[in-house]
């Protein structure tokens, strides 16, 4: 059995986990501990203080006794708004307070990009556009093209974003793709994509990667497990390694 750890900020589409852990069809466990969010809002001072030091390792010890191999800050914009190197110092200091190797949400999307083999990425936001713009700076430090961003139009809040159902998700993904972009990114954990992925990749004729699915990904990346779960996208087709 391998053990992942996620730090989920809030309550807003945690239900994607079950289902991915569901999906994957193997001896894999998702354990989510919940941080707290503080104020709902995507604001850059409020993002950064909801990825605090303080605030991820209020949950780290419940992980720890779940038997944990590994944790990822299950959070885009908690990351991200930290730069390059911040969000690198977050990770740092979450793996050390851990004590297990760690990760974000936002290291994920870079990590999955190169995993699927494309560069350039469409990002469909539902952030407002200064903080859309953060995110495709990182996608860049970490050697994307992204083609082009499209925010939501209005600042949406977690649990506005966790409300939406297929209709606005697809909307949104409609909107934020391009021609020339090789693969769709939709980097909310609040919003819920999982059950949803198949059919936008059908629609759009590429690669989807939203944020909780490339965030248990991440997590078996770093338990250095591959699974081949089809019905979680493109990014899951690729056949597990076989141990000899």
């Amino acid at each position: 059995m391998t053990a992942l750890g996620f730090l989920y900020p809030g309550h807003f589409a945690e239900d994607d986990y079950p289902r991915i852990e569901q999906l994957l069809g193997s001896d894999v466990r998702l354990d989510l501990v919940h941080t707290d969010i503080g104020e709902d809002a995507h604001r850059v001072d409020v993002l950064r203080e909801m990825g605090s030091p303080e605030r991820l390792a209020a949950g780290l010890q419940e992980l720890r006794l779940s038997g944990a191999e590994a944790v990822v800050w299950a959070c885009t914009s908690g990351s991200f708004v930290h730069g390059w190197e911040g969000a690198h110092e977050q990770v740092r200091g979450l793996a050390l307070a851990a004590g297990m190797p760690a990760s974000s949400t936002s290291f994920a999307f870079v990590h999955a990009i190169r995993e699927i083999e494309v560069r350039r990425v469409a990002v469909g936001a539902t952030y407002p556009d200064d903080v859309a713009r953060l995110f495709a700076d990182f996608l860049r430090a970490g050697g994307a093209e992204v083609t082009g961003v499209r925010s939501s139009g209005t600042t949406v809040t977690a649990a506005e974003a966790g409300a939406w159902g297929e209709r606005e998700l697809f909307a949104l993904a409609r909107a934020a793709d391009s021609p020339d972009a090789e693969a769709l990114l939709l980097p909310d954990t609040a919003l819920h994509t999982v059950a949803h992925i198949p059919a936008l990749e059908k629609e759009l004729g590429k690669p989807v990667l939203t944020a909780n699915q490339v965030t248990a990904w991440e997590g078996l990346r770093l338990a250095d497990r591959r699974v081949n779960a089809p019905e979680l996208g493109a990014l899951f087709t690729r056949e597990p390694v076989v141990q000899v």
